[in-house]
């Protein structure tokens, strides 16, 4: 629960909006009290984060995957309470002196008692401690008996007989590791490796009952050779009983003289498989398998079954009836059974000998008692861990805050916020506003209502093995060339570079710059899409018409067609100078006319530009206040909530501070080392400065007749109204071929 409010707080304005100042140690004592109304965030993911994980996971004391308020108030209640000086924790660093630990405090007290003991077990000697130092946790407690983890090595005990079994656990059942780095055993492995022993034993006495082993030594070596050659012995058998059923079938079940003639041309000894598919030996009516008629391929084999077997159960046999076969597998049914049977296989690579030494031995409660006092010292050794997890927090814990409290990493210049990812380079610009996208969903609903130009990408690492999508905002410089599919580059904030794909942009202002020529941009691609419309309409027309006529046409053939031809054909036109000269009088006519009205809108001066300004905002206002209206309210917020984040307050990016947040590339003037290319360069910009003059000229002349303001000067000046006669005479004059 939040705690009543007894202190008092200062503000300052962060972002366009007042937020807490945290400034000081007090401050950070006191954060139980500051109203949760005030933080700027609720909750932060757990992971994710351009921030040290292993902190996130101290302070993720639910381990709920979330930080929230009060695991934050909770982490500096401990801090400032472990220490005497709470202004250290705004300095950042990674050591503390042993005598700025509040001795006062029982967690103070323990961490400097855990501190002094990781110093010893280091062999320091020095009255401070850093995250250096408790970082490696195998070289603390390397060389220590017991460590409180459960778990004991050989240097556990210093009976050599103990040790020994230790080590025959590790390598039958298995260890586990020691905080010390070595291989050890834990209470589980103690149990699982003597009830090994035990099992195994019982069957090895059990394997010494009369029958189990027919053949003495050699009876785990007849049983397999009996095995091996037990299918094909007994697949002979049948054949043999098949045709002893039926005497016209032994062909068949024999050897066919078919397959050997395959294979007759072939070098025989690649032919292998092949002859050992033939039966074991010539079928006949008789069932019993003569020892030399063996097929080759099995001959070995069989060779081994009868001198293991065989020889011993039937000495003076020179064949093999099927009742003496049943009777040779019987002779191993006792073994067989016990076989499947074993238990503690685990222990069997120490030998029979050796288990039954350890077992005599009985060292099994020697070693849970030792078990026992390892887990004795877990408190004292679980103290030496929390030094590593308190130099951590006191090290990042005020980074947090400026990123949870308060948001001054995001607007600091200097700095950077926890979750700004890296840095896009797209366009001739870098934009320093990247944020890792998890859920592509969420932030498709959350996007628009951020107002930022906003550009998705995919972006994958070869070299480093990774891939991340980014939603970077743009508050800088034209948007005209960027589109989906467009190709950049991703650094993140390890200088790991990303090979990154343009995905998806949501479109909102980038500058009032942008506003006011976005009308004229419109316009001018407007015209230019008409004016490539209209030229391929007609090119295609004039092309349809070429080929009409060129498939219609026929080239005279003789010189009377060739004289018709040329008489058919339109006589051409005489020259006419008085056409000629009515249509340069039009032209002329037409100047005067622009040059009288532009004479009427000059004069006085100031009308032309008040009328030049009525246009340009007329036709870019609308645009300039609706920019205007987004950019102020450009709001961060929808992002980081759309990544997890429960943001308290509006997180504002104006124009002043986006322009920090987009660098555009800067290039120095150069002459032109080419006269001529500079002399056309001028050219261009002369003709495009005049058209859009004559353009605004226009429309001033335009908006001057609709509001009457030429009306007003032409009552002023009656000169001008005797003149118009003679206008109307010019006008009269005008040649008729030119009206028409």
């Amino acid at each position: 629960m939040e705690k009543k409010n007894t202190y008092d707080w200062r503000f300052k304005a962060i972002g366009g909006t007042s937020r807490v100042d945290i400034s000081c140690g007090e401050d950070i004592r006191h954060l139980g009290q500051l109203d949760r109304k005030l933080w700027t965030v609720l909750s932060c993911p757990a992971s994710g984060l351009e921030f040290d994980h292993k902190t996130l996971e101290i302070i993720d004391s639910d381990k709920d995957g979330k930080i929230r308020v009060g695991e934050i108030v909770s982490a500096a209640d401990y801090l400032t309470s472990a220490i005497k000086n709470a202004d250290l924790l705004l300095e950042g660093k990674d050591t503390i002196a042993l005598s700025d630990f509040n001795l006062e405090d029982p967690a103070g007290k323990r961490l400097y008692d855990s501190a002094k003991r990781v110093l010893s077990n280091l062999g320091l000697e020095k009255d401070s401690i850093s995250l250096s130092d408790t970082a490696d946790s195998v070289a603390i407690f390397k060389g220590t008996k017991f460590n409180g983890d459960g778990v004991i090595t050989a240097a556990s005990t210093d009976d050599e007989a103990l040790a020994k079994v230790i080590g025959d656990m590790v390598s039958t059942v298995g260890g586990v590791a020691d905080r010390s780095g070595a291989e050890g055993v834990d209470e589980p492995h103690i149990e699982a490796f003597y009830a090994a022993c035990a099992d195994y034993s019982a069957w090895i006495a059990a394997g010494e009952a009369e029958g189990v082993h027919p053949f003495g030594a050699d009876t785990d070596a007849a049983c397999g050779a009996l095995e091996a050659m037990a299918a094909k012995v007994d697949d002979y058998f049948i054949r043999c009983n098949l045709a002893a059923f039926d005497a016209d079938s032994a062909p068949a079940l024999d050897v066919q003289v078919s397959s050997i003639s395959e294979i007759s041309s072939r070098n025989l000894t690649d032919c292998t498989d092949a002859i050992s598919s033939y039966p074991l030996a010539r079928i006949s009516g008789r069932s019993t398998l003569p020892y030399d008629g063996i097929n080759p391929a099995w001959k070995d084999a069989f060779g081994k079954l009868r001198a293991l077997v065989l020889d011993k159960l039937f000495p003076e046999a020179e064949s093999l009836d099927e009742a003496s076969w049943n009777q040779a597998k019987a002779s191993f049914s006792a073994y067989v059974a016990w076989r499947s049977s074993k238990k503690g296989a685990e222990v069997e690579p120490l030998g029979a000998a050796r288990v039954e030494e350890i077992l005599a031995a009985d060292g099994k409660a020697a070693l849970l008692a030792l078990v026992e006092q390892d887990r004795a010292v877990k408190p004292e050794a679980d103290n030496i861990d929390e030094v590593d997890s308190f130099l951590r927090l006191f090290k990042n814990f005020y980074r947090l805050l400026r990123n949870y409290v308060t948001m001054d990493d995001f607007y600091d210049r200097e700095a950077k916020a926890i979750f700004q990812a890296g840095r896009l380079f797209v366009d001739q610009r870098s934009l320093d506003l990247c944020i890792r996208v998890d859920d592509m969903g969420k932030h498709g609903d959350m996007s628009k209502l951020s107002g930022m130009y906003i550009i998705y990408c995919s972006c994958v690492s070869k070299s480093g093995g990774k891939s991340m999508n980014i939603a970077a905002v743009l508050t800088s410089g034209d948007v005209d060339s960027l589109r989906v599919g467009m190709n950049a580059v991703f650094y993140d904030r390890d200088g790991l570079d990303y090979d990154a794909t343009i995905t998806k942009i949501v479109d909102n202002p980038v500058s009032i710059r942008q506003a006011f020529m976005a009308p004229y941009k419109k316009l001018g691609r407007t015209i230019t899409e008409k004016i490539n419309k209209s030229a391929a309409d007609k090119s295609a027309k004039v092309d349809a018409a070429l080929n009409e006529k060129a498939n219609t046409a026929s080239l005279p053939k003789t010189q009377e067609e060739l004289q018709a031809a040329k008489a058919a054909a339109p006589a051409p036109q005489p020259f006419d100078i008085a056409k000629i000269s009515g249509i340069f009088a039009a032209i002329g006519l037409g100047v005067g006319m622009i040059g009288s009205a532009l004479m009427k809108i000059i004069d006085p001066w100031y009308n032309a530009v008040t009328l030049i300004v009525i246009l340009v905002v007329f036709i870019s206002g609308p645009s300039m206040f609706i920019a205007w209206q987004k950019l102020r309210k450009r709001n961060l917020a929808p992002l980081l909530n759309a990544n997890g984040w429960a943001i308290n307050a509006r997180v504002l990016v104006d124009t002043t501070f986006g322009s920090t947040l987009t660098d555009l590339a800067k290039f120095p003037m150069l002459e032109s080392i080419d006269p001529k290319a500079a002399r056309k360069r001028r050219c261009r910009r002369f003709r495009n400065t005049l058209i859009i003059i004559i353009l605004l000229a226009a429309g001033a002349f335009a908006v001057c007749r609709l509001t009457g303001i030429c009306g007003h000067k032409d009552a002023q000046e009656p000169a001008v109204e005797q003149e118009c006669p003679a206008e109307d005479t010019a006008a009269d004059a005008v040649p008729e071929s030119v009206s028409e």
